[in-house]
């Protein structure tokens, strides 16, 4: 389970109950069941003719990822291509072929068997960025899904907020309850502002963000396995790989050697 996700909406919506209580408001006067039919209604049901069927049996999928999906790391990524190159040279393809079942990654996994069934370098490169593309575009249409209901929910709040006015303004022989009715009108837009930016958006930054490091991950198994293939030294291919990686994530001898690159540029 990744705690930011669940841990960032929470916090989000203790923040608006809390400053809501602070400024002497109750907690029960948050509650408004139509206002809640109303907007999650209308935004499942907008975001349901947004799109195809198969597309949204993606749903689940998509929020199982965005609530617990954990990337491996890449500098053990790195570490097990190295590895794999240093046993190919020595043992030839076959050490590839004997424990191909041992690679914990499907996406390298592929790779490497192409290279042992001795398939051509520039068609390996070719199969496997294929992947890496549909494999972003399945992750997109999850994205959009997310993304038209954060555009939608604020729109059926103020929806939800037109429709209680006209009750309120249909009623007005009542004066004492006017403002009770006008606050509960009201509510219909909190509703959907709020769960615009505290639920589906974040959801869909959450899975856009997954989805780069992902495809980040990708272009290196398969930087990897072609410089697997090639036969390059393995510290030549720790050293391609690593480039793959944010400066303060890189060994410690290339993070200051970068810096005192950095240094002598801004001196001249």
């Amino acid at each position: 389970m990744d705690i930011t996700t669940i841990g960032g909406i929470v916090i989000g919506f203790a923040a608006l109950i809390t400053g809501f209580v602070m400024e002497g408001g109750h907690v029960t006067g948050l509650l408004g069941p139509s206002a809640a039919i109303i907007v999650l209604g209308g935004t499942i049901g907008a975001t349901v003719c947004s799109f195809s069927m198969p597309e949204l049996r993606t749903v689940p999928a998509a929020l199982k990822t965005a609530l617990s999906k954990k990337l491996p790391d890449e500098l053990e990524m790195i570490e097990l291509i190295v590895q794999l190159a240093e046993r190919a040279r020595r043992e030839g393809l076959l050490y590839l072929e004997n424990h191909l079942d041992q690679v914990p990654h499907l996406f390298l996994r592929k790779g490497l068997q192409l290279v042992i069934d001795g398939t051509e370098p520039e068609l390996v490169r070719n199969i496997m960025e294929t992947e890496i593309y549909s494999v972003h575009e399945r992750h997109q249409t999850s994205i959009s899904i997310f993304e038209a209901a954060g555009g939608y929910a604020p729109t059926m709040g103020i929806i939800g907020t037109v429709m209680g006015l006209v009750h309120v303004l249909s009623n007005l022989t009542e004066p004492e309850r006017l403002g009770p009715s006008i606050a509960l009108a009201f509510i219909a837009t909190l509703y959907g502002v709020s769960t615009a930016n505290l639920l589906w958006l974040p959801i869909a930054t959450k899975l856009k963000n997954l989805s780069k490091k992902e495809t980040r991950l990708m272009e290196l198994m398969l930087e990897g396995v072609l410089s697997l293939q090639a036969g390059n030294n393995p510290i030549l291919i720790r050293e391609r790989l690593t480039a793959f990686l944010k400066p303060g994530r890189r060994p410690v001898g290339e993070a200051e050697s970068e810096a005192e690159e950095g240094y002598e540029k801004a001196a001249s």
